[in-house]
């Protein structure tokens, strides 16, 4: 059976895929689940809408997040975490949380898979975090 699938499912193909699955896989798990529909000769069509309208969007995030570095670059930001006598954080600050202290502070919406970051930070202190080429200062207290 031919199925257009819907989302990302491993061992088969990504979003927007068209391709060919055994009746059963596609009666009993991917239609049920919504993963995948019917390869139709309508679906077919609408799917290339649905693409250039993915297309569309991404590009018009990729456009936010670059204002939204450039805006970013050689910022300091200061932020208060619970953290013992010696500076050592009771809880690390991760991808995910700078992502939303960038939100609350700044205003800016950026994707925690941008942020580079090796492990969380678990220090208090000065840190440098690296978006994408850009850089900015996590002041910790």
């Amino acid at each position: 059976m031919k199925v257009i699938l819907l989302q990302d499912v491993a061992s088969i193909g990504k979003r927007y895929d068209v391709k060919n699955v055994s009746d059963g896989y596609a009666r009993n798990f991917l239609l049920p689940r919504k993963l995948a529909m019917i390869a139709t000769t309508q679906n077919l069509q609408n799917l290339e809408k649905r693409k250039k309208i993915a297309e569309e969007k991404k590009e018009k995030q990729k456009k936010i997040t670059e204002e939204n570095l450039a805006e970013l670059n050689n910022k300091k930001i200061s932020i208060s975490a619970k953290s013992n006598e010696k500076g050592n954080l009771f809880k690390g600050i991760t991808k995910q949380r700078i992502s939303e202290i960038l939100k609350e502070k700044e205003n800016i919406e950026i994707a925690p898979e941008l942020i580079e970051l090796e492990k969380p930070i678990k220090q208090a202190g000065e840190h440098e975090i690296k978006i994408a080429n850009k850089k900015f200062t996590l002041l910790i207290s």
